[in-house]
């Protein structure tokens, strides 16, 4: 616990932070149960947690991370944003995953002075207090972007991050990062910049920023056969793990994130990237969406669009699908649906598999 160390203003040692982590539990809000939860789990002598993984591509599941890779997580992030004791953070994300765990972590090792709100899609907190640092997930920034500018470093993660929300970012005074990683990397090993905040006679003025993700320090990464990311960080894990995320690597330490080797569609011999194609639908498309295929006896996998909606034009759609000039023809989808509501983990991600079992109902 370093002694710079604040939650919501207040100094805690580690004996008065337990006692708060009882009050948590006993009498708190629902998300302050769970940070009194993890706090406790956090002081107690065992030298690992266990955390749940968002299930976003399986079954969730409870994985033991040791407390010194959290902790060694923490110093990469401080040392890679510079941040330094008295800095203060806000925490607006749910203590549940690694995410939220991981900003507490790394306020008891850096010494910062976080505050705790409730993580909700509209956040609410205080909008004229200066923070040095901040993690949201894309909803929660989308939703705050006017009370931005007084954060001065924002990472975003947890689902990729719209092209629309990164033509927004550009006129807010944070400087944002998205951020790759999952529960097995003690959250995110490599981050990209999405904006460059500049003021020219007074205006915000757009910079161009790299597309690609750069490694924090002591982590290398490599491909396997099938082109996914291999990620060693000796310091978070003893072994190699091996992702399910094609890339493109551009350098020792940058890559490109293409998207998931289980959602790649093979459809006439030619191999497509659903979340390629996703974003370039994104100028069409208002509604929540996701490409995905299904059996074709010619293709073999034909290309589907599936739209979160009830009262939807699937013509006016379709049209405006097979004239967007950025689609190639191998890309523009050969059926599209309408669900009523996607299925969704606990944490909010969209489980594909089973939202397309509900095509077949």
């Amino acid at each position: 616990m370093h002694n710079s160390f604040k939650l919501n203003g207040i100094y805690y040692s580690n004996e008065n932070l337990k006692s708060l982590a009882h009050n948590f539990i006993k009498e708190g809000l629902a998300y302050e149960q769970v940070v009194g939860q993890f706090l406790l789990d956090w002081l107690n002598d065992s030298d690992f947690v266990s955390v749940n993984t968002s299930g976003s591509t399986g079954i969730p599941k409870h994985i033991k991370i040791k407390k010194q890779a959290m902790v060694n997580s923490a110093i990469a992030t401080g040392d890679f944003f510079k941040l330094q004791p008295k800095n203060t953070a806000l925490h607006c994300l749910p203590t549940n995953f690694i995410a939220g765990k991981m900003m507490l972590v790394r306020a008891m090792v850096l010494g910062l002075e976080l505050d705790i709100v409730e993580p909700k899609s509209q956040l609410v907190f205080d909008y004229d207090k200066a923070y040095h640092f901040c993690a949201m997930i894309p909803l929660q920034l989308q939703n705050t972007l006017k009370h931005c500018d007084n954060i001065e470093t924002m990472i975003v993660g947890g689902v990729s991050v719209s092209k629309t929300l990164i033509d927004d970012i550009h006129n807010i005074k944070s400087t944002v990062y998205e951020t790759y990683g999952m529960t097995e990397t003690v959250t995110h090993i490599a981050v990209k910049q999405l904006n460059n905040f500049s003021l020219l006679r007074g205006e915000p003025t757009k910079r161009s920023v790299k597309s690609y993700f750069k490694t924090l320090l002591n982590v290398s990464i490599s491909q396997n056969e099938s082109g996914c990311l291999v990620i060693y960080a000796p310091k978070l894990s003893e072994e190699k793990i091996i992702t399910n995320d094609i890339v493109k690597i551009h350098s020792d330490t940058e890559f490109e994130w293409l998207g998931r080797f289980d959602n790649v569609i093979n459809s006439g011999g030619v191999k497509l990237f659903p979340e390629q194609i996703e974003v370039k639908l994104q100028k069409i498309i208002q509604q929540r969406y996701f490409i995905a295929s299904e059996k074709d006896n010619t293709l073999g996998e034909k290309i589907i669009l599936v739209i979160e909606s009830e009262n939807i034009d699937l013509n006016v759609i379709s049209n405006e699908v097979r004239n967007l000039i950025t689609l190639d023809k191998f890309e523009i989808p050969k059926a599209i649906y309408c669900v009523k509501q996607f299925i969704e983990t606990s944490s909010g991600k969209i489980q594909r598999k089973k939202t397309l079992g509900l095509l077949k109902c």
